[in-house]
């Protein structure tokens, strides 16, 4: 703890956080572990240090919070992604029973310092703080008004084991607006359950040491989105060795293998299929050589349900807005709902 005027600050890493699946990792907020980076390409692994999905999750009685963070990028934010999602915090309070928006911390500098709310009475409520989705935290502090408590908070379902997602910049939360708008947020507040994001931009190509690296790993589902970034010729060997590999590590685990969305411009090429992709086409017939012998835990999602077709919920026509990502949670996280084990 460090102390100020009036404001006390507690590191966040001392308090606990949600988000990440391994614990012997090289930095604390890394979301591969630490013998990951001689395996991995070094794209990879500088992605892997983004903090995505990460949150911390913990309750106070102070009528203001705040928070200060460390980032390692000066590039506060992208051309397509605004700085509060990149490099900003997003506060988040349990009100009738929902994690509900309270606060977004916006990033001025590597070193950031944001009064994310005050003038709230004085009772215990429970919080969660989202971390960046773009950048790599070197620490992060909760600082709460002199007088008042925090302690770490429980998650919301303990007996249920977190759902770990692996795909592509869309999974990792390219492009909301703030950390707390990424899908797999999203589908971990509705469901109130905790979700590890392994969303990777431009790099979830399903290579065999990723493969191994979600085996290690023990969700209550497992939902793969990568479809995306993997070239047509890799699919059927990699998806297939992924599939198998955590088949016989998880047998009883649920999978839900999620197709390419529809790309918005596809409309003004009528010669062109706006429903399918050849990629989209391999990973469906995959599904069905493999759906039988997991008898009912393989589980599918259309490209063309995921985001619509209207035009409006992408920045680039692929890239989802906070828009996009409501919709692609709409329907996620039912299917989730369904096969998680131990739901209620």
């Amino acid at each position: 703890m460090n102390q100020g005027a009036s404001i006390k600050w507690f590191d966040a890493a001392a308090l606990g956080i949600e988000g990440k699946g391994w614990t012997d990792t090289q930095h604390f907020y890394d979301r591969f572990p630490a013998k990951a980076k001689n395996m991995l390409p070094e794209v990879l692994w500088n992605l892997s240090r983004n903090s995505a999905g990460i949150l911390v999750r913990f309750t106070s009685d102070s009528p203001e919070i705040h928070a200060r963070w460390k980032l390692e990028n000066p590039e506060l934010g992208c051309t397509h992604m605004p700085a509060t999602a990149v490099s900003g915090v997003d506060l988040y309070v349990r009100h009738q029973g929902k994690l509900r928006w309270l606060a977004t911390g916006f990033p001025l500098a590597v070193d950031s310092e944001s009064e994310l709310r005050t003038g709230m009475t004085r009772e215990m409520r429970e919080y969660a703080l989202y971390l960046p989705i773009y950048n790599a935290v070197k620490s992060v502090e909760i600082g709460i008004a002199d007088g008042s408590e925090i302690q770490a908070a429980p998650p919301p379902k303990p007996h249920i084991k977190p759902v770990v997602l692996y795909g592509t910049s869309i999974l990792h939360g390219l492009c909301c607006s703030r950390p707390g708008m990424a899908y797999p947020s999203i589908i971990g507040r509705r469901l109130d359950v905790q979700t590890i994001n392994l969303g990777f931009a431009g790099r979830a190509k399903c290579e065999k040491e990723v493969s191994d690296l979600l085996a290690e790993l023990d969700p209550s589902v497992y939902v793969i989105d990568c479809m995306p970034n993997v070239e047509a010729a890799e699919i059927d060997e990699r998806l297939r060795y992924l599939l198998k590999k955590l088949k016989q590590v998880h047998p009883e685990t649920p999978v839900i293998l999620i197709e390419e969305a529809q790309r918005q411009w596809k409309f003004i090429y009528p010669d062109e299929p706006q429903n399918t992709t050849e990629r989209n086409i391999i990973q469906r017939q995959i599904y069905q050589d493999c759906a039988a012998d997991w008898h009912g835990r393989l589980h599918y999602i259309e490209g063309h349900t995921l985001v619509g077709n209207d035009g409006e919920p992408t920045v680039d026509g692929t890239h989802p807005t906070d828009l996009g990502f409501e919709r692609m949670a709409d329907i996620i996280t039912p299917m989730i709902d369904r096969v998680i084990p131990n739901r209620e």
